[in-house]
């Protein structure tokens, strides 16, 4: 497939700021794409937009990454109120694990960038001359997030937030003049910032310069985004979002929507796909599609070892056989394990699957929690080896 024809079938495809589509399968232009560092570590929300980074990738396209350094030291306007401003030692440790994770997901063909580094120079006038004087009061004003903060009901907006459309158009065209950087990949949430580069670079390089946004994916059930903003982030990071439910996420997935979900987070081609879900509508209590999932995105994020690991761990914990010690051996990589001689709500707080004792034991009343197979209506000590099981996939190993 050509990169336009890619996009299309992948879903990779919103706004933009393109005349027409196969201009992209021309000549490769160098693009950049952004992510601030409002957290230590990437969602699956951001995961889709450089699923998208890797195909133009794949297609030849010299690649930038950005961690905003100095965006993330302001905070991407919300629609419902401030950010509240993080420490510049948080924001700093921030980057580095952004940083960390591209070149683990995305391998290494490609430059990373800190927007920091170019904004730590820039004085306040200067910048006001320069930016400021190209982007009327009308035309911010016009932007969504600032009609509905302003409007009746709205938190309001400060002068910090109301100027990150500047401050990001002004990564481009940076990038622009610095590495010669035409084309901006974005989220779709984000292209209104976005386009506030290309209008620069048009005012100050009279050079043209373009946009590529993707769909911000939703759970087809829940009708949520996949992010954090919605409260319900699975994270890249194995230490914030274990591999286990990492990829016991993916293998939950409802029927509805898994077509959707393959093509955006694993490499699957379109005949491979169509085979896949032939297999999977003859037998789907197996839920062959979501295992494909499941693996391939566990393998792009954290490395194929762990992939094939959590898979077999997941057949051991599933499969309904007895589990011998080997089998023990093989879930303790995934699962929290603990020694013999604590007690259930022990076991329970210290894993993180519940937040207080006193939730533990409102669990454990309510029959949500099993020892060994069986549910339990008190906490008692376990004596002897045991998987502690919480709703579905929720396990703790005690040996």
């Amino acid at each position: 497939m050509k990169l336009s024809e890619e996009l299309q079938w992948r879903g990779f495809v919103a706004e933009h700021t393109l005349d027409d589509i196969s201009a992209l399968d021309k000549a490769p232009r160098k693009f950049y794409w952004g992510v601030d560092p409002s957290a230590s570590s990437m969602t699956i929300g951001n995961l889709a937009a450089l699923m998208m980074v890797k195909c133009f990738m794949r297609h030849g396209y010299p690649a930038v990454l950005l961690a905003g350094g100095a965006t993330g030291q302001i905070g991407d306007p919300k629609e419902n109120g401030e950010r509240d401003l993080k420490p510049l030692s948080e924001v700093e440790a921030n980057v580095r694990g952004l940083e960390a994770q591209f070149r683990r997901i995305a391998g290494e063909d490609f430059e990373v960038v800190n927007n920091n580094d170019w904004f730590a120079e820039i004085r306040f006038i200067p910048f006001l001359r320069e930016v400021g004087k190209q982007f009327s009061m009308t035309q911010l004003l016009d932007r969504k997030f600032v009609q509905e903060r302003i409007g009746d009901g709205g938190a309001g907006i400060s002068y910090a937030e109301f100027s990150y459309s500047l401050i990001q158009g002004y990564d481009f065209l940076h990038l622009y003049r610095e590495k010669g950087v035409g084309l901006q990949l974005c989220g779709a949430d984000q292209f209104g910032n976005c386009v506030s580069g290309v209008h620069l670079i048009k005012r100050l390089e009279d050079k043209e310069a373009d946009v590529w946004s993707c769909p911000l994916i939703v759970d087809k059930v829940s009708g949520r985004k996949f992010g954090k903003s919605e409260g319900n982030a699975v994270w890249l990071d194995g230490e914030m979002t274990s591999v286990w439910d990492f990829y016991q996420f993916w293998l939950g997935l409802a029927d509805d929507g898994i077509a959707t979900y393959l093509k955006v987070y694993t490499l699957i081609t379109p005949d491979e796909l169509t085979e896949l879900l032939a297999e999977h509508n003859e037998k789907p209590s197996e839920r062959i599609a979501q295992k494909k999932l499941a693996y391939e995105a566990t393998r792009i994020v954290h490395g194929e070892e762990k992939a094939k690991g959590v898979a077999r761990a997941t057949e051991v914990l599933f499969g309904g056989a007895k589990l011998t010690e080997a089998d023990f051996d093989q879930l303790a990589k995934f699962l929290p394990t603990f020694a013999t001689g604590m007690t259930v709500v022990d076991v329970l707080v210290q894993s993180g699957i519940s937040n207080s004792r006193a939730e533990a034991k409102q669990l454990i009343k309510s029959g949500a929690i099993a020892v060994a197979g069986q549910k339990i209506d008190n906490d008692l000590k376990i004596g002897e080896r045991a998987l502690v099981k919480r709703g579905k996939n929720k396990f703790i190993i005690v040996r």
